[in-house]
């Protein structure tokens, strides 16, 4: 049973994005930087992606999900855990580790992530305000978990070489779970987030595969 309905979440998205504003015009330009960074293909370009990677799971665990989804979800400190423990695993996988590393490479699964990750940018935004969701119930970017989660299984979709399966699977429990609640709650856009999910990580299983 989800203890709120639409009407309560989108209210607690706007009080959320009222109490942060600008960070989600910061989380949209480092978006960019992102995307600009995947054709860098550096070291040091890798390790940009994983910083703003784990910048940002880690401030949805701490501040989205600890201090503003928790007081309409019970669940929402399970949640912010899980997001930390994200940020972390980008942390030690990308920076301390070094052990994936960020590039485009043309190709099925390169060309899907790059769209993913313009979907996930202004796509998703556009289609939550086409859908009635305007500013400042609008979830945004690098900010709001399932844009960022799109984002995610697309940059784990355009790494060079081997993606890191354990960078995946916080990412898909999210995506299964939100797409189960948007379906209870009337919320068409993040229904189709298991779709997302679960097919987004069967193309980095193939990839993985392949080069093996």
């Amino acid at each position: 049973m989800i203890p709120f309905d639409s009407v309560a979440f989108f209210a607690n998205v706007a009080q959320y994005n009222e109490a942060i504003w600008p960070a989600q015009v910061v989380a949209f330009a480092l978006g960019l930087v992102a995307l600009v960074l995947l054709f860098a293909r550096t070291t040091w370009s890798s390790m940009l992606i994983a910083a703003l990677l784990a910048a940002s799971w880690i401030w949805m665990g701490g501040v989205y999900h600890l201090q503003h989804f928790a007081t309409i979800n019970f669940l929402a400190p399970v949640f912010g855990i899980a997001f930390i423990l994200q940020g972390l695993l980008f942390v030690w996988t990308g920076l301390v580790t070094r052990r994936v590393a960020f590039g485009f490479e043309p190709g099925v699964v390169g060309w899907t992530g790059l769209a993913l990750a313009v979907f996930a940018i202004a796509g998703y935004p556009a289609l939550a305000w086409g859908l009635g969701h305007a500013w400042p119930e609008l979830p945004a970017f690098g900010v709001a978990p399932c844009p960022t989660g799109i984002f995610t299984f697309a940059m784990l979709l355009t790494t060079l070489g081997r993606s890191p399966v354990h960078l995946a699977i916080i990412p898909l429990l999210w995506a299964l779970i939100s797409g189960t609640a948007a379906y209870f709650l009337d919320m068409p856009l993040d229904i189709v987030m298991p779709v997302i999910g679960l097919s987004t990580f069967a193309l980095i299983v193939w990839k993985n595969r392949a080069l093996s």
